[in-house]
């Protein structure tokens, strides 16, 4: 009874529920081992009695996160103090970058104070702060005083377009004859221009983009990554940096091109996997020689505004870099004094890689400058929506995040999900999680951080199981999943920072979930005005009609490979025009499958009363060690999954506009907003053929050229 007390004090679960009609007991010994890793002693008896007494004797006045909601009443935390109380806010400085994080009503300015009475209805002597995050100081009559964080968030966050189509991209295989062997930011903005202007998308949809985990091989996951504050700069078009033109010893970057070129033509024409680790060295050593190049006055002013507003989280991300390439990718493996970042030794390493830590730190600044191009090209071109960044569940345990942030994570558990219908010995996914108490107490610091830089170059944000912002399936170190528990997070505070950052982005948010959820989860996600994405092929989702959906869904389309590729993209062999009937087929091996399947969900998608609908690019290219999500249970990272892997090894699609499209442009004409591209006057589903410069139509045989292939 006192360990479950015990427990339920720290949002530990001794039961949970699979199913409706069924309930589990946790082991003790999980509840224990999850307890000490959030600084709990549980371990004897008597260690419980101990803990309770300093738990419950440690009574609050103020819960360590106070959120209050624009046009709802004040929470009870406020109108629960003793009468007579005095309240005082400090409010939140204005960001480095020179934006005012309080953005939003400007109800009250600079220090507010005032009486709370107890009837929640007439806060006489309260002063709305404006959004954002607040310090929030309390005193009573009785002289006793209480700080905790007050965040001050919007109701909702941004709402999408009423109706949008877009495309769903695994970025690295989205390559170009341009690229160097795999998909880079140069082709995604091209994708997102071409999308936009000619199909009248609304967003295009990438996979994480966040720094890998690196080693030879690379940790070839994006939902495991190093860091997901800070993106990876494997994904740089190298000839788009500015300095890449201003170098006069170009005869090793040639050979550098030269190496690209062929590991480019290797995939588009010769069947071979994208091999990332390749891509890299040779990037690598590239913008290595770049890196010397001076930086003019201007591009140097933005370089250290980029500095100035990240900070700390980015020198430290950038030292690891560094001492990962002396020691190893594995900080658990570095001399004592290295592992921890605040020492005085790692200061000192700090001084002495100072240049390798200033080319990491221009490699973010970088890649997230070629974000923002891509983003602003998505804009130009019309989309509502623009770049959908995805947001992994969690980190590597030995990558950056969890180096510079240690305290924040709970170490010696890892993230997962619970047995169900699905997987009787539930899932292991070797990611360790955040502690709740140290989010709490550093006021959620590292989750805004993470947002900020997410949302900065994004047009929305998909949230990869959104239910972890509620509860996570907390699995000890060592243990199966089956003997992992639940552990609760305050999900008022997560949501409030999620749609404050939201605000300030002026981004939409889709949250994806797969797991069982809480009550609590499905009453406040679509209050917070999160979008939730279903596969239209999913067993949960395949009975029901699109046009049940709810408003709030982001429809999906599958990705496997009875997924037909001509549904979505065919290349014909010669180079013929949009007109042009496609090549002939072979018939499908399922019945009733094949592009009718294809087209059947098009439409279905289609008529789904939701904002957004997406659809996958084409097939995906196989790619050695392939992307995958997390780990089975005692496994990672996963072997190749044979299902992607096709039969007919011809060679992949380049990532140039389709000179044939099929179902997609039932997507566009159903959510095709005024002014977009008109349909094919013969009433299929072919593109129209492009106007002439005097506005006559053009000639038969035209084609609308691809971004690399129209004239300048």
């Amino acid at each position: 009874m006192g360990l479950s007390r015990l427990a339920a004090l720290h949002g530990v679960a001794t039961s949970y529920s699979p199913s409706p009609d069924a309930t589990v007991s946790v082991p003790d010994d999980t509840v224990i081992a999850v307890l000490a890793a959030l600084g709990v002693d549980a371990g004897t008896p008597e260690a419980v009695r101990r803990s309770l007494v300093a738990t419950e004797s440690r009574s609050r006045l103020l819960p360590p996160t106070v959120v209050v909601w624009a046009g709802e009443p004040l929470p009870p935390a406020l109108t629960g103090l003793p009468p007579g109380s005095t309240v005082r806010v400090e409010p939140e400085p204005a960001a480095g970058g020179g934006r005012a994080p309080g953005s939003g009503p400007e109800t009250g300015t600079g220090t507010t104070g005032g009486t709370v009475p107890r009837d929640p209805a007439a806060p006489a002597g309260w002063t709305q702060p404006p959004y954002g995050i607040h310090r929030l100081h309390v005193r009573t009559p009785d002289h006793h005083e209480a700080t905790a964080t007050l965040v001050v968030a919007p109701a909702r966050v941004p709402q999408p377009p009423e109706r949008t189509h877009g495309f769903l991209v695994q970025l690295y295989s989205l390559l170009s004859a341009r690229s160097w062997g795999m998909g880079d930011l140069g082709d995604l903005a091209d994708l997102a221009a071409w999308a936009g202007r000619t199909l009248g998308s609304g967003f295009v949809q990438v996979n994480p983009l966040h720094a890998a985990f690196p080693g030879r091989p690379t940790d070839p996951s994006p939902y495991r990554p190093s860091s997901r504050r800070f993106p990876d700069p494997v994904h740089l078009h190298v000839e788009s940096i500015p300095e890449y033109g201003q170098l006069h010893d170009r005869a090793l970057l040639d050979d550098l091109r030269q190496d690209a070129a062929a590991l480019s033509e290797a995939v588009l024409n010769k069947g071979a996997l994208i091999d990332r680790d390749a891509v890299w060295e040779l990037k690598r050593q590239a913008l290595e020689l770049i890196a010397e190049v001076p930086l003019t006055p201007g591009r140097r002013a933005a370089y250290c505004d980029f500095l100035a507003e990240q900070g700390q989280a980015l020198e430290d991300h950038a030292l690891w870099c560094a001492l990962a390439e002396e020691h190893g990718p594995d900080w658990h493996a570095w001399p004592e004094p290295l592992r921890d970042p605040r020492s005085p030794a790692t200061a000192r390493a700090r001084a002495r890689l100072l240049d390798r830590v200033d080319l990491h730190c221009r490699l973010a600044w970088l890649t997230a400058t070629q974000l923002a191009d891509a983003q602003r090209a998505a804009e130009d071109a019309g989309m509502e929506i623009g770049i959908v960044h995805d947001l992994a569940v969690g980190v590597h345990p030995a990558g950056a995040d969890t180096w510079a942030q240690r305290d924040a994570f709970a170490h010696g558990m890892s993230v997962g999900a619970p047995p169900d219908a699905f997987n009787a010995r539930g899932q292991d996914w070797g990611l360790p999680p955040w502690r709740p108490d140290a989010l709490a107490t550093t006021g959620y610091a590292s989750f805004r951080g993470l947002l900020r830089g997410l949302l900065a170059h994004a047009g929305a944000l998909r949230i990869d199981h959104v239910m972890g912002l509620f509860r996570l399936w907390w699995v000890p170190e060592g243990r199966p999943p089956t003997d992992g528990t639940y552990v609760s997070y305050d999900a008022e505070a997560m949501l409030a920072v999620l749609v404050l950052e939201a605000h300030r982005a002026g981004a939409v948010v889709v949250g994806r979930t797969w797991a069982p959820s809480s009550p609590a989860s499905a009453r406040r996600s679509p209050g917070a005005g999160c979008s939730a994405p279903p596969c239209s092929g999913s067993s949960a989702t395949g009975a029901a009609t699109a046009a049940r959906w709810p408003r709030e869904v982001a429809a999906g389309l599958p990705r496997h490979r009875h997924h037909p590729r001509s549904a979505l993209h065919r290349r014909p062999a010669d180079r013929r025009s949009c007109d042009a009937a496609p090549p002939p087929r072979p018939a499908h091996p399922h019945p009733g499958g094949g592009a009718d399947r294809g087209r059947h969900r098009h439409r279905r998608v289609a008529g789904a009363p939701g904002p957004a609908a997406d659809a996958p690019r084409g097939r995906r290219r196989r790619a050695r060690r392939r992307p995958r999500g997390p780990p089975l249970p005692g496994r990672h990272p996963r072997p190749d999954d044979r299902r992607l892997a096709p039969r007919h090894r011809g060679r992949p699609p380049p990532a140039e506009p389709p000179r044939h499209l099929g179902p997609v442009p039932q997507l566009a004409a159903a959510h095709r907003r005024p002014g977009g591209p008109p349909r094919h006057p013969g009433g299929d589903h072919r593109l129209a053929p492009p106007a002439r410069p005097d506005g006559g139509p053009a000639p038969q045989g035209s084609r609308t050229a691809p971004p690399g292939e129209r004239p300048v």
